[in-house]
């Protein structure tokens, strides 16, 4: 029998494995969006979340690893997106709206954590 108190169990729930579950999730994404990412790689950056190349280079912050995987998970559509369109404005917030109905939600949770 699992021993493990339900908050603990739930947080594990809600929280990346490792650096290769936030990397499946970027293959499962970009297969669902039908963007090729060609390379993915961790690293701590100062001001951003994550950036993408538009040569389909993604970078993620470390920090990533420590926020829930649903604010991960925003910020690697928000940059498989950018391969689609590469401003933000109105196209881009449709296809946000359409990958993630509840995106602007997730980005000011998102925003609330220093980067």
């Amino acid at each position: 029998m699992n021993t493990t108190p339900l908050p603990e169990k739930l947080e594990a729930a809600t929280q990346w494995k490792d650096a290769q579950a936030l990397k499946d999730a970027v293959r499962e994404w970009s297969d669902r969006i039908k963007v090729q990412v060609k390379q993915i790689q961790l690293r701590p950056m100062k001001r951003k979340w994550a950036s993408i190349s538009t040569t389909g280079r993604l970078t993620l912050n470390t920090e990533l690893l420590d926020l829930p995987k649903e604010l991960g998970e925003f910020a690697i559509v928000h940059e498989l997106v950018h391969l689609l369109v590469p401003n933000h404005g109105k196209l881009f917030k449709c296809f946000m709206s359409a990958y993630l109905p509840d995106w602007e939600e997730k980005e000011k949770r998102l925003q609330g954590f220093v980067g």
